[in-house]
């Protein structure tokens, strides 16, 4: 352009911005995805996240374990091994079973959104699957009062073994209840806690309940 030669620009203005210059390339662990590992090492580290939820329950005490890295798959397993159990042995219905198993999912499961929604409306501070994941966790203990159970039974069912199942199934009981109240304690307002523990109560009453009565064909 005509004229602009003679422009001259003064040294001391200052210069606005940033420039970076790239070192190099991210290093191969940076760039690593969970979806570039093998489908054997996606199982095993699912496992292993399921099975340190599992240690939580059995030994619980305040942490956020299981609400930080929240999953349905323990939940699920531990439904379907109760269920089945369960199945083929009440007294009250002569079917091969089929009804015990939906009960039992019905009343875990449903249970579970019903408490959910009733600590939402008191002014949970936790997500509906956080809480889902946790009072289906602590269907642990009743899942070993039902194993045990069902061997205490093989040798016969008679006023010593109700007594020692009923010593099993209290003891797990408490233990269930004890649990799930330690990881959602801190979740609710501090005048609203009994509210949120009482239906917590009733849930694992009910399915000790059926864990207690359950007589087999």
């Amino acid at each position: 352009f005509p004229g602009l030669a003679d422009v001259s620009i003064a040294q001391d203005i200052p210069v606005e911005g940033e420039i970076t210059v790239p070192v190099g390339s991210q290093s191969p662990d940076e760039d690593y995805s969970t979806l570039d590992e093998p489908v054997k090492d996606t199982i095993m580290r699912d496992l292993k996240a399921v099975g340190k939820k599992f240690v939580h329950v059995m030994y619980p005490r305040k942490s956020s374990a299981l609400l930080r890295d929240w999953d349905l798959w323990g939940p699920l397993v531990l439904c379907v091994s109760l269920a089945l159990m369960l199945q083929g042995g009440s007294a009250d219905s002569k079917d091969d079973g089929g009804p015990q198993f939906a009960e039992v999912f019905v009343i875990i499961w449903f249970g579970a959104v019903v408490i959910t929604l009733n600590s939402k409306l008191l002014g949970g501070t936790i997500s509906f699957f956080q809480s889902l994941c946790v009072l289906g966790y602590c269907v642990l203990p009743l899942t070993v009062a039902m194993l045990v159970c069902r061997l205490v039974l093989l040798a016969g069912a008679g006023t010593v073994s109700f007594i020692i199942r009923l010593i099993v199934v209290g003891a797990m009981f408490g233990w269930s209840t004890l649990a799930s109240t330690a990881f959602l304690a801190d979740s609710q307002p501090p005048n609203r806690k009994a509210l949120v523990v009482y239906p917590i109560f009733l849930f694992y009453f009910v399915i000790s309940w059926m864990i207690l009565t359950f007589t087999p064909q």
